[in-house]
């Protein structure tokens, strides 16, 4: 049986929560591989909405959930997620909970530098979450990062902190914030250290006994491919690598174990923050995808900006990411529009592009090149069979397989963890 790496292949909020969420019925463990508590994925069961931004979806389920190492880790917000979780009756413990001991904690000073950051950046802002994420990376990759493993440790606090106080104490007297003083953080650490370390275990060890007894692996990935750091629409990007390959990295197992990639992708294309975005409408037709598809930020309650479906983009990142097959979502958004639109392409001048160019200046100048479809006016909210979908729906999914070169494995017809047509069984 295959692994299942899952991962949105626009610019995130794909729905990625409600298919990993109906994934993990098949599966047995799920790890988180990158990201922080920046992710927000919504998950509908019954009458019940359970909204997670660092947690892995697998713990609504009661299935082993991992936080790998490629995820950098807020304790403060693990704790409050875990005792939300709780209060709406989910079981969370130590046994089916694992934190990976070498993750990077984000700690204050760094929601305190990214927030000024773009306070100082004004129209040339990034439109980060401001939880900190970018700046726990930065520390990740300058070696100065307090680790999982270092909280147990009074002694490698006291080597380590200093060395990271004298990095950013240097950037808040340039930012006009107060220093911050070594005793209080390491007191607020201590107020958490237990808790957390409940949950801290070696994960590679951990999912290396799972792959070796055969189990079932699925890689729930944040964000979206086109915010990854190096594949995305950089700067306008998230400060991890969300691609498929981050997978074996961020969780602590080898390649050969990702097996299945599937990629999630909406029936229209979606946006938070600032950035190129070639498909967006600003017309009666985006605000009415707005409001059908409810598209507001899990974590940050902004209005996603919206446009049509954006098929040279997703090709694009079915290469980047080695995507298998796709789950399409929200196709019952577009219920009763009478005409829609593909983008195939990008003109930029006298050229027409397939694909999305890396320069700044040339994502700005791209115009969209469109085929125009017919719409439907029967309904495909809640269909579970494709039998039960308009002739013009069909029409429509199957144009989009050919034009993003990928087949289609899941659609998603409502919110609702049943509401999903199988085409392929992403695990056989």
């Amino acid at each position: 049986m295959a692994n299942v790496c899952v991962v949105g292949a626009q610019w995130g909020d794909e729905g990625k929560g409600k298919i990993v969420d109906w994934l993990s019925s098949r599966a047995d463990v799920v790890v988180r591989f990158q990201g922080g508590h920046n992710a927000g994925h919504t998950l509908v069961v019954g009458d019940k909405v359970y909204k997670l931004s660092l947690l892995p979806s697998g713990v609504v389920q009661g299935k082993l959930s991992i936080i790998g190492s490629g995820v950098v880790v807020d304790p403060w917000h693990l704790i409050e997620e875990i005792d939300r979780l709780r209060a709406q009756g989910v079981a969370i413990s130590p046994d089916m909970l694992v934190v990976a001991d070498n993750a990077c904690l984000i700690l204050p000073l760094h929601r305190d530098l990214d927030q000024a950051r773009e306070r100082e950046a004004g129209a040339g802002k990034i439109g980060t979450t401001g939880r900190g994420i970018g700046p726990a990376y930065e520390d990740k990759a300058g070696r100065r990062a307090i680790r999982v493993a270092d909280l147990a440790d009074p002694e490698a606090l006291k080597i380590k902190l200093p060395r990271l106080l004298a990095h950013h104490n240097a950037l808040r007297r340039g930012l006009d914030l107060p220093p911050i003083d070594p005793d209080a953080l390491t007191e607020e650490l201590g107020a958490v250290a237990s808790t957390v370390l409940a949950y801290a275990r070696p994960a590679w060890r951990l999912l290396d006994q799972v792959q070796r007894e055969g189990r079932r692996i699925l890689f729930e990935g944040a964000q979206g491919a086109m915010l990854d750091v190096d594949h995305g629409t950089y700067p306008f990007v998230t400060s991890s690598n969300t691609a498929s390959g981050q997978a074996a990295a961020g969780s602590g197992l080898g390649p050969s174990a990702v097996g299945y990639v599937l990629g999630i992708v909406k029936a229209y294309t979606t946006r938070v923050g600032e950035g190129p975005f070639p498909s967006e409408l600003f017309d009666e037709d985006g605000r009415r995808l707005g409001e059908r598809g409810r598209e507001f930020g899990t974590v940050t309650g902004r209005a996603r900006r919206c446009g049509w479906f954006d098929a040279a983009l997703v090709r694009q990142t079915v290469a980047v990411n080695g995507i298998h097959g796709v789950a399409l979502m929200k196709l019952d958004v577009l219920d009763g529009f009478e005409r829609l639109k593909i983008c195939t392409g990008y003109r930029i001048g006298d050229r027409v592009l397939d694909y999305l160019p890396a320069g700044v200046s040339d994502q700005a100048r791209l115009e969209p090149v469109y085929e125009d479809w017919e719409g439907w006016s029967e309904p495909t909210y809640g269909a579970r069979s494709f039998r039960d979908l308009p002739a013009q729906a069909v029409k429509y999914v199957r144009r989009i397989e050919e034009l993003i070169g990928a087949p289609l494995a899941l659609l998603a017809t409502s919110p609702e963890r049943d509401d999903t047509i199988l085409m392929r069984d992403p695990f056989l």
